[in-house]
């Protein structure tokens, strides 16, 4: 049976494409020029210029810079109950969990919460946490996370427990902390002009919460405290003495900042506005 002939429409889409990205890259910065140019007449969408910063943004950054802290793990006690267990997974909305003994430092297993429900399907089904604890892995706070990415779906893990120089557990991070930065949730009618700051007009501006204070500063020209600080989301939680929640607004440095979006863990996007 004969395939149809492709459209001429399609031939000189494909022809485009195949032109923009037969040119000679030298670097990263190279790649990404050809990238937005290509966006900006209009060969590839925005979406698509999204992601592909954010897989580039990904094959530099680290595990610490996407990690969720030791202090707001959300974590379940070996000695637990079940209905213990159960409360720490309804309050959190989380469906795995470090299981520690004596302290955080001490990460045992993962519990998934679907292993721990169905003690509540059929409480006939004795129940014993440690029997019913996944095998945890251990990672470097140093490690890329496009390698992190690549050991995820080869083993099937989910979740890693972070540990620093000194073998001390410094966090967690899945799965989907990794896809967030690749995927990321901009709309088609942002311009991206990196892959952290996207602009909307000279005036308002959508900031990642990731967005490292050094970088900030360099674009906008600003002066925004590093001391102490590595990411947007850190400073603006520092400022409102908590974890930011949506519509949380304050003003830094001459910069109107809203929380976007954010979670029972971190800040995901800010709205910037200049300050007039």
């Amino acid at each position: 049976m004969n395939e149809e002939p492709p459209s001429p429409d399609s031939s000189r889409w494909t022809w485009r494409i195949r032109s923009w990205f037969s040119r000679p890259i030298r670097d990263r910065k190279s790649l990404l020029q050809q990238i937005r140019t290509a966006r900006d007449e209009h060969v590839l969408g925005d979406d698509a210029l999204a992601m592909f910063e954010g897989v580039l943004s990904v094959s530099e950054m680290r595990v610490r810079d996407v990690m969720v802290p030791r202090a707001r793990m959300a974590v379940v006690s070996r000695e637990a109950t079940p209905e213990e267990a159960l409360a720490v997974v309804v309050e959190s909305g989380h469906s795995r969990f470090p299981v520690i003994g004596e302290d955080r430092d001490e990460v045992v297993g993962i519990l998934l919460a679907k292993d721990l429900l169905r003690h509540f399907v059929d409480p006939s089904r004795e129940f014993r946490l440690v029997g019913e604890m996944r095998p945890v892995a251990f990672i470097p706070e140093s490690k890329r996370l496009n390698v992190l990415l690549k050991d995820f779906r080869a083993s099937r893990n989910h979740m890693a427990v972070v540990v620093d120089e000194y073998g001390g557990v410094a966090g967690l991070v899945t799965i989907e902390d990794v896809l967030e930065q690749i995927v990321g949730d901009i709309d088609d009618e942002h311009d991206a002009t990196q892959a952290f700051i996207f602009k909307h007009d000279d005036q308002h501006f959508t900031v990642k919460g990731l967005t490292p204070i050094e970088d900030f500063n360099k674009y906008f020209a600003a002066g925004l405290d590093e001391n102490g600080f590595d990411t947007i989301a850190g400073i603006v939680s520092a400022s409102l003495g908590r974890l930011p929640e949506r519509d949380d607004e304050v003003d830094l440095g001459g910069f109107h900042f809203k929380v976007l979006r954010a979670d029972d863990r971190r800040v995901h996007l800010l709205r910037l506005d200049l300050a007039a």
